[in-house]
């Protein structure tokens, strides 16, 4: 499968999330099905800004819409790479990388694999403060106290058909 083709061709956050499982799945032999997106107001501090987490055994995936909103406006070119690394590493952690060091190797050992040195969704896991210089990764443990939680539909296609 070419991924680098596959990514250019995704319109929607969904499409980008069956590239990650197909991507995870095929260099780590490893998948999760049932997962679900929300995307919220994480908030954006000049200490920086969260991309996502994932509460350790759920079913839900919480990205933040304001840097993605903000990419968007800002560096469309960056958004799917973007989208594409905040939601393998959560995916990851889906599958049981807990630990946030090990969880960003496997990221990047993903994509290297895949992608290549050279592509741009590559060097963002290699280096996330040379594009995004106030990216947080969260502590494992950490989850926010209150969120306004929008889903996406449609999100986890490949484990779902069975419900309309």
């Amino acid at each position: 499968m070419d991924f680098n083709a596959k990514l250019d061709q995704a319109r929607t956050l969904a499409d980008v999330f069956e590239l990650v499982k197909r991507a995870v799945e095929a260099v780590l032999g490893r998948t999760r099905a049932g997962l679900m997106l929300a995307l919220a107001d994480l908030g954006n501090h000049p200490q920086g800004f969260l991309g996502a987490f994932y509460p350790v055994a759920s079913n839900v995936i919480v990205m933040n819409k304001v840097p993605l909103l903000r990419i968007q406006e800002t560096n469309p070119r960056l958004y799917k790479p973007y989208a594409f690394y905040v939601l393998l590493h959560e995916y990851l952690h889906s599958i049981g990388f807990v630990d946030e060091r090990v969880c960003r190797e496997q990221a990047h050992r993903v994509l290297e694999t895949l992608f290549g040195v050279d592509h741009l969704v590559t060097q963002i896991s290699a280096d996330t403060a040379r594009f995004f210089p106030n990216l947080v990764f969260p502590d494992a443990a950490w989850q926010p106290s209150q969120l306004a939680l929008e889903f996406v539909p449609g999100f986890d296609r490949g484990s779902a058909s069975y419900i309309r």
